[in-house]
């Protein structure tokens, strides 16, 4: 991913990234989107300008951008109080609201659509990753894989009727940050001081945004948790008008992109890297678990 440095300066301490996984007009055009939500004293780092105004600087074929630098630490979900879960639900709130005054282009009146992988490609897929296993495992990684994948083939073909209707999301869309989770915010005090890596921001569905970083900030240990999920969301609906039967669609939808897509395992095989082997066997547990429980998970984002 992108190169950082913490550089300290008689004037002051900043961040100092060289951008590598992300095209250069699209890093400015995301930075220049951080210039105007600073002035509306959202959290974020703002970027300093070189000398001509550009927010990228390109030398030796690589682009460069400037930072304030921002004290805090990540705090994962579940370590939250419910208190500091319905703000952050809020703050998200505030940021689609303010990036419908500060994107970087204007929304298209067509909704954005979701492509929803049918149970037969990801039958598929699950084929193609068990030959890439050893046909009689012998480490107990390559067999907790091995059966999970099995079991991953028994749910597709008992949930097959599940799967939503149409590409196109219900509900109210715009900019959005992209990745809104725990690794990209930073705390002090408690509070969130700054909203950090704003490479994917691009147009989606508010609820898909929700539904996304609900589940990555407390689905943890292959659980939910439903408390916090209903602080977040109620959090969230204070601050923008999204509807029960939306939320629902956006929580179904993501499940069922669980249900049928492989990236952490095939992450795994392709790079060998054990972290993302581990963030599998994880969230296989956690979709178990949210597709044993639907009802309540349902319940839960659907919180006021």
């Amino acid at each position: 991913m992108n190169r950082n440095w913490r550089l300290e300066t008689a004037v002051g301490t900043y961040a100092l990234k060289e951008v590598t996984d992300a095209p250069l007009p699209k890093v400015r055009r995301n930075l220049a989107v951080l210039v105007d939500l600073a002035r509306e004293s959202v959290p974020v780092p703002a970027p300093l300008p070189a000398e001509g105004g550009d927010l990228v600087v390109e030398a030796d074929g690589h682009g460069y951008c400037v930072l304030t630098w921002v004290d805090g630490e990540h705090v994962q979900g579940t370590d939250l109080t419910l208190g500091q879960v319905r703000d952050l639900g809020a703050l998200l709130g505030h940021l689609h609201e303010g990036l419908r005054r500060c994107g970087p282009g204007p929304v298209p009146e067509q909704a954005p659509v979701a492509k929803v992988r049918d149970v037969a490609e990801a039958e598929r897929a699950a084929v193609a990753l068990l030959g890439h296993l050893p046909a009689d495992p012998v480490t107990d990684f390559d067999k907790a894989v091995s059966e999970a994948l099995h079991d991953r083939r028994r749910l597709l073909a008992r949930h097959a009727d599940a799967c939503p209707e149409g590409e196109e999301p219900t509900g109210p869309y715009g900019w959005t940050h992209g990745d809104f989770q725990y690794r990209n915010l930073l705390r002090r005090e408690g509070r969130v001081v700054a909203v950090l890596d704003w490479d994917r921001l691009g147009i989606r569905p508010y609820g898909e945004e929700v539904a996304r970083t609900a589940q990555v900030q407390f689905g943890v240990g292959g659980v939910f948790d439903l408390d916090r999920i209903a602080a977040f969301c109620s959090g969230y609906r204070s601050a923008i008008d999204l509807s029960e039967a939306d939320l629902a669609d956006a929580v179904k939808r993501l499940w069922w992109k669980r249900l049928t897509d492989f990236w952490q395992l095939e992450f795994y095989l392709d790079r060998q890297d054990p972290a993302f082997g581990e963030m599998f066997l994880t969230n296989e547990a956690l979709l178990h678990w949210w597709t044993d429980r639907a009802d309540e998970v349902q319940a839960a984002f659907a919180a006021r």
